[in-house]
């Protein structure tokens, strides 16, 4: 897993509430146990018209918002399913870190097990980032993880909580098996007394 330290980019608004897993990741996509490969489906009945062609109307569709790898979005973001492809289709795609005033609980969690910061603000803190972030890609914002703020282009600064063990798995790029084997050494020496201490198990 990636580290998350600094980021900044285009910042693509996306004001919808209650954008669930099937919104992010359609059903047709879940075909697949691989991380990689999914950012073709995110959004896809909304980026793609039925025809297969794209939605010019989508903002990911747009220019200025091509490489953006920070969403702003709507109340209750991954809502729905626990699909973990939600996530993995969202760093496919390029977004490390989505920005909401809430998000749903098992999608929050495998946003840090994938990488992605999910960040939570309140209700004047968005308006202000998705104003900031409709205005193109001449209006960039920065997240500092270890600083916990957020800078809009004009220079404003939003602070943000998070769990400090989650924050620290994001800055050292580790998940939850990363952090288990961190103590492989412990791990082995449990092991040889266990076994010298209870031979028959």
């Amino acid at each position: 897993m990636q580290k998350f330290t600094k980021l900044t980019s285009v910042a693509a608004p996306l004001p919808i509430i209650n954008i669930d897993t099937d919104m992010i990741i359609p059903k047709d996509y879940l075909k697949t146990i691989k991380r990689t490969g999914l950012g073709k489906g995110l959004f896809a009945e909304m980026r793609f018209n039925d025809d297969g062609s794209k939605n010019e109307d989508f903002v990911l569709n747009k220019s200025a918002y091509k490489d953006a790898e920070i969403l702003v979005a709507g109340d209750n973001f991954g809502c729905g399913s626990s699909r973990e492809h939600a996530p993995w289709a969202l760093l496919d795609f390029g977004i490390k870190c989505v920005i909401s005033t809430s998000f749903a609980d098992i999608f929050y969690n495998n946003c840090f097990k994938n990488g992605i910061l999910p960040i939570t603000v309140s209700e004047d803190e968005l308006d202000a980032l998705m104003d900031d972030a409709k205005r193109g890609a001449n209006a960039t914002v920065s997240v500092d993880l270890e600083a916990q703020t957020i800078k809009g282009p004009d220079g404003g600064t939003i602070n943000f909580d998070i769990d400090q063990n989650r924050k620290n798995r994001l800055l050292n790029g580790i998940d939850d098996i990363g952090e288990t084997l961190a103590k492989k050494s412990e791990i082995d020496a449990f092991e040889v007394k266990l076994s010298e201490s209870r031979p028959w198990i």
